[in-house]
């Protein structure tokens, strides 16, 4: 009687397994045309998910430590040990610092990262994690790359246009601009004024995003008056963590959204903050 038990309470667990990969498989094919854009509440640093309406998945950066791991529990299913693509925008701690755990739970399909070398400890142990992650294939970021994420998604690298080994760390920053048909999101990653005053230059109007996530966490050293005017979003984020050492966000660039008539989220006082877009409008979650 109990191995009878037994067997059916193992046929059960099996059916379940095989009911739940099927149902998985269809939901990572469908997401009924909508676009998934979570800024993770990682503390002080960035974290970026994208979920694609094709299923395929983004990860911008991973914080400092393990935290990253904890927050795409929440925003994607546990079962769930695949992302597509995970992008490290500058060797910064508090940007790819949690990438090795990251690279170490899921299996990645590309790895994007910066041309920056800094020799420090943090990149190489993403560099280390990179190279354990069999099978992934790796670029360097560069200008006119484009990520397609099927279903008329692709991310679109802006900038840097050039390797860059040699610069400072952030303003080697890869930055980046989602799309999905009439919507936008400008992911900057610590780009600093300078970067997005050349990028005024080069693309000018074609900056237009509904989302901004404002760059360096709120900086004053980012957020260049023209490059917001360009961009124009609906929407700021800043990803920071709360009560930093360094003030972000910083008076000066909650000002300038203020001025601008822009609503500004933040991760610290709001938690992960997500914006879904149907490709006509985005709205926050």
């Amino acid at each position: 009687m109990r191995k009878s038990s037994r067997v059916l309470g193992l046929t059960i667990l099996i059916f379940c397994a095989i009911t739940l990969s099927i149902w998985y498989a269809a939901l990572r094919e469908d997401r009924h045309g909508l676009l998934t854009v979570s800024f993770l509440n990682i503390g002080q640093g960035d974290a970026i998910f994208i979920d694609a309406p094709s299923g395929r998945q983004v990860l911008i950066d991973g914080g400092k430590g393990s935290a990253v791991v904890r927050e795409l529990g929440k925003v994607s299913p546990w079962y769930d040990r695949s992302i597509d693509v995970v992008i490290g925008t500058h060797p910064d701690a508090d940007h790819i610092g949690g990438l090795p755990d990251v690279l170490a739970r899921y299996d990645v399909g590309t790895v994007v990262r910066s041309s920056v070398e800094d020799g420090g400890a943090d990149q190489s142990a993403f560099l280390r994690a990179i190279d354990s992650e069999k099978g992934a294939r790796v670029l360097i970021a560069e200008r006119g790359q484009i990520i397609n994420l099927g279903k008329g998604v692709y991310l679109e690298i802006l900038f840097p246009d050039r390797p860059l080994p040699s610069v400072e760390t952030n303003t080697g920053s890869i930055v980046a601009r989602l799309v999905y048909g009439d919507t936008a999101f400008m992911l900057t990653g610590d780009a600093p004024q300078t970067i997005e005053e050349y990028l005024v230059s080069l693309d000018g109007r074609s900056l237009k995003s509904d989302v901004l996530k404002a760059g360096h966490h709120g900086s004053r050293t980012s957020s260049a008056l023209a490059f917001v005017g360009y961009v124009a979003p609906s929407y700021t984020v800043f990803s920071r963590g709360c009560d930093n050492s360094y003030g972000h966000p910083h008076k000066e660039v909650v000002e300038l959204f203020a001025r601008f008539g822009i609503p500004t989220s933040d991760t610290c006082k709001d938690g992960a903050v997500t914006f879904v877009s149907d490709g006509r409008t985005v709205s926050r979650r």
